[in-house]
């Protein structure tokens, strides 16, 4: 079994690896279909080295968005399952920033052929990144409102 932090990199690498490294052979081999499934449809490696050229517009125009949408709960819960599964203790509400991350993140996609920061267009790889530190942020605030609610 591993740690909490390796398992949440492994995840964040390819999702499905760290529940093999869990021993959670079946689980890992289904997570790692669906994301090579929604990865080839969505056509995201291509997006992903568009974007990481600064070919905006191509990258937005390579994205099968019906596809890309299923992207960030799949990648996200991905990680929480691992982290979960992972040795050592999992604190109460510690999903909700895996939660909210999710659907910050695909807000994020949502608006990413038209909201542009300043004069940036982000686009389907950067804009939802960025929507991720939000997302975050709110699941702990949240996080934390839920466990002062339980310790009074």
């Amino acid at each position: 079994m591993t740690g909490k932090l390796e398992a949440i990199l492994w995840s964040i690498a390819l999702p499905g690896f760290a529940q093999l490294l869990n021993r959670k052979f079946v689980k890992g081999i289904v997570f790692l279909l669906l994301e090579f499934l929604v990865n080839v449809n969505s056509h995201f490696n291509m997006v992903i080295m568009h974007s990481f050229q600064g070919n905006i517009r191509e990258a937005i125009e390579a994205t099968n968005y019906q596809w890309l949408m299923f992207y960030p709960c799949l990648y996200m819960f991905t990680m929480w399952d691992a982290y979960k599964d992972a040795k050592g203790e999992t604190p109460p509400y510690s999903y909700l920033p895996f939660v909210f991350g999710a659907y910050f993140v695909t807000i994020g996609l949502m608006y990413s052929p038209s909201l542009k920061l300043g004069q940036i267009l982000f686009g389907p790889v950067w804009l939802p990144i960025l929507f991720l530190i939000p997302g975050f942020l709110f699941g702990n605030f949240i996080r934390s409102m839920f466990m002062r609610l339980k310790v009074e």
